[in-house]
């Protein structure tokens, strides 16, 4: 389920997040771009104002960005003329369609209930021997922040039993700190995947 209070907060703040994250020098994206091959196809889950999007297409990549939120989407094309479109999690339903997805810190606005089903649908819409890179934060629970947007948060052995469950196999994981628009620290783990 798509919790529509968290859409609302993206599609308001939208230019305050954009600000948050137009500086980020991505260090793990270009790590990221570094495995792939040119004219790979990425799916950028949870685009928001697309930078990372447009990063990868700088390096050679078609992508294909997707974002609940139509302000984010709005502002994404205006930036950047990339093509991003509306579209939940749920909506993505394609098979062997994506060398690579790209989820940074837009999963964790999933319902818990709902991830294996999202993760099970990423996997059939990857190519065989297709990356996924999951970015989530850890800890326990669910809660909202200030702004009213939805999270859900898992250990690294939680999210570890989900992925493997899902047909993924993980390649790597790190973990970090990082400050979000809510003005707190809070841990993250990555984890790089790829489809057998």
């Amino acid at each position: 389920m798509t919790d529509k209070e968290t859409i609302t907060v993206y599609d308001n703040q939208a230019e305050a997040y954009a600000k948050l994250v137009a500086n980020e020098a991505d260090k793990t994206l270009l790590k990221f771009i570094e495995i792939l091959k040119p004219n790979n196809f990425v799916l950028d889950l949870g685009c928001g104002p697309a930078n990372a999007s447009a990063t990868m297409r700088e390096h050679g990549l078609k992508v294909d960005p997707v974002d609940a939120s139509a302000e984010m989407v709005r502002m994404a094309n205006e930036t950047y003329d990339i093509a991003a479109r509306q579209a939940s999690f749920a909506d993505i339903s394609s098979t062997d369609t994506y060398d690579a997805i790209w989820a940074s810190f837009s999963l964790l606005h999933a319902d818990r209930a709902d991830l294996p089903a999202i993760l099970a649908a990423l996997h059939k819409a990857l190519k065989s021997g297709g990356y996924f890179h999951l970015t989530m934060k850890l800890g326990e629970g669910e809660a909202r922040d200030k702004f009213g947007r939805f999270y859900t948060y898992y250990s690294q052995e939680e999210l570890s039993n989900h992925l493997a469950n899902a047909g993924f196999t993980i390649d790597s994981i790190e973990t970090g700190e990082v400050m979000g628009m809510a003005g707190k620290v809070e841990p993250w783990i990555m984890l790089l995947t790829q489809k057998g």
